[in-house]
């Protein structure tokens, strides 16, 4: 299926993530990310979060999920053999914060080719249980040949 076949536009299901205080501190611990703020709720509220903050690119452990079902699509026919990962692009807004349950929406955006490459662009959108815009998310794969 040639690039302006695919279904722009499309959405797919939405994928919610409960947000525990341990998670957050095994993704802090694992990135290097030290401030207590990421580990003490004591530290977070004195800072002014209202419980242990996940650092901003935990952003990925929650709305990850939601992008298999439009990576995997058929409609799309992605070949994951050839594919590359060629970008992320973040826009944080309302932090994140252990208790929080986060809903992530998946669309597929466009599909292009240039140099014998076509580029799949997707976009999610998370919000908290307050319906606040915790990420918005760009995704971009490379399919090479």
């Amino acid at each position: 299926m040639a690039p302006d076949d695919k279904p722009a536009g499309k959405e797919y299901p939405s994928v919610t993530y409960e947000v525990g205080r341990e998670k957050i501190r095994e993704y802090a611990n694992a990135v290097g990310e030290a401030n207590p703020v990421h580990h003490d709720a004591d530290a977070a509220r004195e800072a002014g979060f209202r419980n242990v903050v996940a650092p901003p690119m935990f952003c990925t452990v929650y709305s990850a999920p939601a992008m298999g079902p439009a990576i995997l699509d058929p409609e799309l026919g992605i070949n994951l053999a050839a594919m590359v990962h060629g970008s992320q692009v973040f826009e944080w807004g309302e932090p994140v914060c252990a208790g929080d349950s986060i809903t992530t929406t998946p669309r597929f955006v466009d599909a292009s080719e240039r140099d014998g490459k076509t580029f799949y662009v997707f976009e999610s959108v998370s919000v908290n249980q307050d319906g606040d815009e915790v990420v918005k998310a760009t995704w971009t794969n490379i399919v090479r040949g």
